[in-house]
Formats: C-alpha cells, sequence, structure tokens
C-alpha cells in the first residue's frame, strides 16, 4: 500500500472528477440496493401475500422516509389489484426497469469521470518520469541498463495503469455497494445478516495469503522485461558487429533465455492472480449455500420469514458477492502493481547529486581563464582524472592527447558539469563551476562529439537543437559556416528533410559538419571538440577541419584529439596518461624533446 499511496498523490490536481465520481458512485451503490429490494413487491403480487394497505401513507420526515416508500408501494399496488392483478405487476415490473437504468446510468457517469481521472495521472506519471531522465546526470545512467530505464517508463507505466489505476472505480464504488446492501438486508432481518457477515473475515485472511506472494513474483516479472528490453537495445545498437561476427546465434540464445525466465515467472504471477475470482467466488457461494440452509429453515419450517424477503434476501446477499469478488482481485491487483511502482519511484526519487540548489550564479561572459584546480575523479574504484592542474587562458586554443583511457574526455565532461569532480575544483573567471547555473554554464559552452548525435527529425531542428530564437537565415549562415549547406540543399526536402534515427540517413562526414552547425549556429563562449574528426575518411575530415577553424575562430577552444596533425597550430598541447597530466607545451616544443607526445607523433607517422 505503500506505493499505492505515492502513486495517487498524482491524482491530487483531479480532484473534481475524484468528488465527481464518489458521488456517482454513491447513487449507484444507493440504487443497486434498492433495485433488488425492489422485488420484494413483485413476488408478493406473485405469491399472492401483498400487504393490505388501505388508507394513503402520509410522509413525516426524512427519518421515516423508507416506511413511507414501503407504504406507498403497497398501497398503489393495492388499489391496482384490486381493479387488475396484471396492472400491478407490470407497475412493479416499471419499478425495478427504473430503478436498475438508474443504477446503471450512474455506473456509466461514474466510469466516465474516472476515466479523465487515470488517463490524467498516467500522463502526468510518464512526463515525470521523462523530466527526471533529462534532469538526472549522466553518471546515473552509466550504473544501469538502457532497457531497464525503457522498461520503467512503458512496461512498469502500463502494470500501474492494469493493476492500480484499474482498482480506482472499485475503491468506493464496491465498499459503498456493500455497505449499502448490508444496511437493506439488516432492515430485512438482522439474523440472516449476521449469520452472512460472520463468513467475512475467514474469506479476507484467505485470499489476503495468497495475495501476499504477488508482489515478489511480480518484481522478477518487471525486472526480466527489463534484462530483454537492455538486450533488444544493445542488438539494434550493434546489429552491424553482431551480423560481421556471426553472433546472432550467441545473441538470440542471451536473448531466449531472457524471455523463458520471462515466461516461467510471468505464468507463476498469472496464475497466482487467476486464483482471486474462482476463490472469491468460491467462498461466496459458501456463504449463499449455507444461507440457503438456513434461510430455508426459517421458512419452510419455523414459518417466521415470507418466501419473497427470502428471495429478495438471497438477491442482496447475491450483490454482494460481485463487489467482494472485485475487492479481493484488487488486493491481488495492489500486490502485483506494488512492485512496478517501486520501480518507478525508485526513478522518480531518485537523487540527483549535479543539482542547481546552490548554482545561482549567471556567467554571462567569459573573460579570463579556466582553471583545473587539483582535480581527481573516479568510476567506481578506477582513479580517471588524478590531481590535474591546468589553465586555459581566454582565446586559446588547447589540445589534449593521450592514448585511449587516458581520461582526456573525461576532463572535458567535467568542465561540462555531466559529472562533478570529487576533489579540488574547476574554476571559470575565479568561480566554481558548481555555483553556476548549469543553464547559463551550458550556454556558454558548445560541444562537438567523435560520434555526432542526431536526432530522427530534420536537418533544420537537428541544427536548431536548443536554440528556442532563431531565424531560418542564421542556419543557413551556420550550416555554410560548417561546409553542410551544399549538401543539405540537394537533399529531396533540403533543410526539411528528415535524416532518420541517429542521421542514419546521412555519411560520417555529413552528420558530422550538421552537428558542428549546431555549434555554430549556438555560438559559444568555449567551444569542445571531442576526437571530431578521427573516424572520417580523409576528404571528409578536410571538410570538417575547416570547418572546425571557421567555428574555433576568435574563441576558447578546448580540442580532444586523436590524429596530432590537426593539433599542430594549438597554443598548448597537453598529454595525458593514466589520469595525470605528464606533459604540455607548444608542438614545436614537445617535438623537439624525448617523450610521450613524440613518442605519438612517430607512431602515427610510421602508421601511415
Amino acid at each position: 500500500m505503500k506505493y499505492f499511496k505515492e502513486i495517487l498523490k498524482y491524482a491530487i490536481p483531479y480532484k473534481l472528477y475524484i468528488f465527481l465520481n464518489i458521488f456517482l458512485n454513491v447513487l449507484y451503490a444507493f440504487f443497486s440496493a434498492l433495485s433488488f429490494v425492489s422485488m420484494i413487491p413483485m413476488l408478493n403480487i406473485l405469491f399472492g401475500t401483498t400487504p393490505k394497505i388501505t388508507k394513503k401513507p402520509v410522509y413525516e420526515g426524512f427519518y421515516t422516509i423508507e416506511k413511507y416508500l414501503t407504504n406507498k408501494i403497497n398501497y398503489e399496488l393495492n388499489i391496482a389489484l384490486d381493479k387488475n392483478p396484471l396492472d400491478a405487476l407490470i407497475i412493479s415490473i416499471f419499478l425495478i426497469i427504473s430503478l436498475f437504468f438508474l443504477k446503471n446510468l450512474f455506473n456509466y457517469l461514474a466510469l466516465f469521470f474516472i476515466t479523465f481521472l487515470r488517463n490524467g495521472i498516467l500522463n502526468d506519471l510518464r512526463n515525470d518520469l521523462f523530466s527526471k531522465i533529462l534532469e538526472l546526470p549522466i553518471g546515473y545512467f552509466k550504473k544501469r541498463k538502457k532497457g531497464d530505464t525503457i522498461s520503467k517508463l512503458s512496461a512498469d507505466v502500463i502494470e500501474i495503469q492494469t493493476s492500480f489505476l484499474s482498482i480506482l472505480e472499485v475503491l468506493v464504488r464496491e465498499p459503498l455497494t456493500i455497505i449499502f446492501t448490508l444496511i437493506i438486508m439488516i432492515k430485512v432481518n438482522l439474523h440472516l445478516t449476521l449469520f452472512a457477515v460472520a463468513f467475512i473475515p475467514a474469506s479476507g485472511l484467505l485470499i489476503s495469503i495468497v495475495g501476499k506472494s504477488l508482489k515478489k513474483q511480480s518484481d522478477r516479472v518487471q525486472k526480466e522485461q527489463g534484462e530483454f528490453l537492455s538486450i533488444l537495445e544493445e542488438t539494434l545498437s550493434g546489429l552491424n558487429i553482431i551480423k560481421a561476427f556471426f553472433a546472432e546465434k550467441q545473441f538470440f540464445n542471451k536473448f531466449s533465455n531472457s524471455t523463458n525466465r520471462f515466461f516461467y515467472f510471468n505464468n507463476n504471477l498469472i496464475n497466482r492472480q487467476n486464483l482471486a475470482s474462482p476463490l472469491s467466488e468460491f467462498l461466496g457461494i459458501i456463504v449463499i449455500g449455507c444461507l440457503l440452509w438456513y434461510g430455508g429453515k426459517l421458512v419452510l419450517i419455523e414459518n417466521t420469514l415470507q418466501a419473497s424477503v427470502f428471495m429478495s434476501f438471497m438477491l442482496l446477499a447475491y450483490n454482494i458477492l460481485t463487489p467482494a469478488k472485485a475487492i479481493s482481485k484488487a488486493s491481488y491487483a495492489i500486490s502485483k502493481g506494488n512492485s512496478a511502482a517501486e520501480r518507478i519511484l525508485s526513478l522518480l526519487n531518485a537523487f540527483n547529486y549535479i543539482s542547481n540548489q546552490n548554482s545561482n550564479i549567471e556567467l554571462d561572459q567569459f573573460q579570463n581563464e579556466i582553471h583545473f584546480k587539483n582535480i581527481s575523479f573516479s568510476f567506481g574504484e578506477k582513479k580517471v582524472i588524478n590531481k590535474i592542474n591546468l589553465k586555459i587562458k581566454k582565446g586559446s586554443k588547447v589540445a589534449i592527447v593521450g592514448e585511449s583511457g587516458s581520461g582526456k574526455t573525461t576532463l572535458i565532461n567535467l568542465l561540462n558539469r555531466f559529472y562533478d569532480v570529487e576533489k579540488g575544483e574547476i574554476l571559470i573567471d575565479e568561480i566554481n563551476i558548481k555555483k553556476i547555473s548549469k543553464r547559463s554554464l551550458r550556454n556558454c559552452i558548445g560541444l562537438v562529439t567523435q560520434e555526432p548525435i542526431l536526432f530522427n527529425d530534420t536537418v533544420n531542428n537537428n541544427i536548431s537543437l536548443g536554440k528556442e530564437e532563431h531565424g531560418f537565415e542564421e542556419i543557413i549562415s551556420a550550416a555554410k559556416t560548417s561546409n553542410a549547406h551544399n549538401f543539405i540543399v540537394k537533399l529531396k526536402e533540403k533543410y526539411n528533410t528528415n535524416i532518420g534515427d541517429g542521421g542514419g540517413k546521412l555519411s560520417g562526414g555529413q552528420k558530422q559538419r550538421i552537428s558542428i552547425a549546431r555549434a555554430v549556429l549556438k555560438d559559444p563562449q568555449i567551444l569542445l571538440m571531442d576526437e571530431a574528426t578521427s573516424s572520417l575518411d580523409s576528404v571528409s575530415e578536410k571538410m570538417v577541419q575547416d570547418a572546425i577553424e571557421k567555428l574555433s575562430k576568435n574563441r576558447t577552444t578546448i580540442i580532444v584529439a586523436h590524429r596530432l596533425n590537426t593539433i599542430q597550430k594549438a597554443d598548448l598541447i597537453v598529454v595525458m596518461e593514466n589520469g595525470t597530466i605528464i606533459q604540455t607545451g607548444t608542438h614545436k616544443k614537445l617535438i623537439s624533446i624525448k617523450g610521450k607526445y613524440k613518442q605519438l607523433v612517430e607512431m602515427q607517422t610510421f602508421q601511415k
């Protein structure tokens, strides 16, 4: 119930629908009970036992309304019976139909309004989950499988819909139906009602024992669903490698093992859940059987109960079975949904350790220098950055080089606050970046990555990503600066061409030039280039390199470089190894001394 209450907080904005649903469910429950009582007059007519009331009843106030209505019906029926018994039967039938019509009308209206409540909760829950995904730092997702996160936003939310939210109508309607029915049953015959109610605690205990095991089973199902979604995501991302290495069978086995476990867990879960309906119905029929024995004895042997009243009482007792069955199924659903809710809330309540809580300084203009001051950073137990000190002057062009895993990319990710340093501090104009708002910090920085990140959208929207105010001429100008305009105008719909998932309709060089055009349009004061030409052919590299030269002109530029021939004109070259800086200087200075940089240059020259 703990997680169920957390999810129900999302119902607060929809209070009006809750009120309307409760009000209409009260009417439904009242007319549901009344519709079965209305059969007593008809049964009395059929059995010839209609009470003789010859004096017209007088209404004496709300507290006597039940007596007044009963006497009024009997009075009208007696008049009709004296004239024509068939007319009295028609009146009784019309009364029954009218009450059942009102019962079902209020039921529909209650469901009508609760639909807005349920879908509103789901809509807000999905939006909050996606907002949380965008808000959380990159490091949070590095430790988790993508498929598991996708599962929370898809399968777990659907589970919330089918388990938690599907029982919202049960929460008010069914208990009220039982309460109203019990009140009328007490009015009809107290002893029979007490006899029936005596069986309820035992039934509820048995149902709850079965329901307790559902959460554990459901948790296994949800986790396994996240597992095979992760395998699917990995497969789609690396399909070319899987095919190239004939690894289809290996991945199929991995996927089928997961789905087989899901099959086993899900069967156990559903089979236990399916117990709810037959178990509650069987327990209900036992109660009905006991009532038939006890009530039949009162009618046939002791003659203390009218047959028509007993039959109506049995209908009322059966009227309790349906809501009782729904409540027992609801208890199963809550147990099952608790697991999905727990997983969703673990994401919603995840702590954002890179927050804006104490970051209230707005960085309008970068003026002097960037200072990495004795910084250290680890991924788990692995030290990636270790006591680095580095100053970068405004307007300078700095290249960071080193072997893979030396910490080059991590260094620029720390400047962007994708992660926070563990020790030391990063300063911009002597201000710790933790005190600068993330928006103003990242507005100041432009990023071009090794693998260009493009989205399944138009060229126009990919270039203008994050730029709310821009003109089309600005986009064209940015594309020309990045050497992208000439190939864009040759596309079928030019700037309105959809480039596919991840820019799949474009070549590597074309994707990188659009990525650079995005950075040009942003017009950042600090430019970060993460091996932007390392995966390109020589022709594409020349065009991209030319675009980079245009983009980095008159800007503070930090280049993570793999191809060392592209950074010979840098103002400062920083050589990294195992998370530390081992050399700094210009190309001319570093090539003149024996060291790591000269070794890297010679290795690349030899490879050519």
